[in-house]
């Protein structure tokens, strides 16, 4: 693996060692956030809405990419430190979301269920289905639970079965509970209404490398290949490096504009995937592509060291805002081209971060992140602390991916 083959040669750097510790108290705190603050004792699992000032809404909907982020971070944790009440809250979560989210009828799990469990919406997002993979696949790597691995695979089945595109290749967004092609494929109100998205894409194979990590077979791994190709061949814009974020469903880009966000996830998030893959020409490639995506990210960086939203070169319209999951991406991206270059912008640029983060994302009063900020450092208050959207997914990988990083320079 990549990161087993870095040479110790900033072993012992105090300011590297001091980011340990503050990222090790880091995951501590967020982690204990969640377990004193989002279960909910009367129906089970976990609320699903609270807002900047930690005002829970008992009465709101609980979603998928909510409940799946959550047991992938405590597993992950788990696996990482062995604390036993990360377990306690992984097996909640696991059990939550068998009980509630799995679709006993057509398969797959509901895009999202009401307060009390019970179905809301029964599309098939596939983006949720793959959450849903990278989750139980971390979760059987953290307990050896043969369901967990078994739904994997089945989930993995159904994208393949539906999802896959025979001809043109890549993933179709979203069906009807019964598997139907569906009018509206969106994620959010936000996004376009596209059958292919980058998105998605960058989460499947996320997913399929989480899964070959805990289950190798020549076809899982042919799957990451070919996601790998379809991000080279379409997805990656080979002028600007940026990544085309909507196309149809024959890869024509429909969209203009830039997240700097899904830039820097991606940088190392691809190389990761193809390093688990273990296909040395594709590891080269990505390896080159990795620095690429990343300087290209930079352009969404303020003097601040925040990372901007997004950029529309079109209508040259910047969205001035800096929410926290670019800013937890940006430490690990920017740490893995570290190790790599040996430049130490990257190492700054890591630290810079999560000085970012420390500064204006991390609510010190109350606990957790705040979802982001405005250009004049105001909170963005309309949106979640936890929400659909805002999990402990982003924040808890940077903290354990970026110590990881430190670790093996210090072995």
């Amino acid at each position: 693996m990549l990161l087993e083959n870095q040479i110790k040669e900033i072993s012992g750097n105090a300011e590297l060692n001091d980011f340990r510790k503050e990222l090790e108290k880091e995951l501590e705190d967020i982690l204990s956030f969640w377990m004193k603050y989002t279960p909910d004792p009367e129906h089970g699992g976990f609320y699903g809405k609270i807002d900047h000032q930690n005002q829970v809404d008992e009465t709101a909907d609980k979603g998928l990419v909510l409940n799946a982020r959550i047991l992938w971070s405590f597993a992950t944790a788990y696996s990482f430190n062995g604390r036993k009440e990360y377990l306690e809250m992984a097996n909640r979560s696991y059990r939550y979301i068998l009980e509630h989210f799995a679709d006993p009828a057509f398969g797959g799990v509901y895009w999202s269920v009401d307060y009390k469990g019970e179905m809301k919406d029964g599309k098939k997002q596939i983006y949720g289905l793959a959450f849903c993979i990278y989750a139980m696949a971390s979760y059987y790597q953290a307990t050896g639970d043969q369901q967990a691995l078994h739904f994997a695979k089945d989930l993995f089945e159904y994208i393949e079965k539906y999802s896959f595109d025979n001809i043109k290749g890549g993933y179709l967004e979203a069906f009807t509970r019964g598997w139907e092609l569906i009018e509206d494929l969106r994620l959010s109100e936000k996004d376009a209404n596209e059958k292919k998205t980058m998105n998605t894409h960058l989460h499947i194979i996320e997913a399929y490398a989480a899964l070959y990590r805990v289950c190798q077979n020549d076809r899982l791994k042919d799957r990451i290949i070919h996601l790998l190709t379809i991000f080279h061949d379409h997805i990656i814009n080979k002028e600007n490096w940026h990544l085309h974020l909507f196309m149809d469903e024959d890869w024509n880009v429909r969209s203009n504009g830039i997240s700097f966000g899904h830039d820097i996830e991606a940088a190392w998030l691809l190389l990761e995937c193809a390093e688990i893959s273990g296909d040395a020409a594709w590891i080269g490639k990505y390896k080159e592509i990795a620095v690429k995506i990343s300087d290209a990210a930079m352009e969404g960086m303020d003097k601040d060291g925040g990372l901007w939203h997004e950029f529309d070169p079109v209508a040259d319209h910047w969205t001035k805002e800096k929410h926290s999951w670019p800013q937890a991406e940006a430490m690990v991206a920017f740490m893995q081209l570290y190790l790599m270059r040996r430049d130490d912008k990257y190492l700054k640029r890591s630290i810079t971060s999560w000085h970012f983060i420390k500064d204006h994302i991390k609510d010190t009063k109350n606990g957790e992140w705040f979802w982001g900020v405005y250009a004049d450092y105001s909170i963005m208050k309309t949106e979640d602390k936890i929400g659909f959207w805002k999990c402990p997914y982003h924040s808890t990988r940077a903290c354990i991916e970026v110590i990881k990083r430190i670790d093996l320079m210090n072995n």
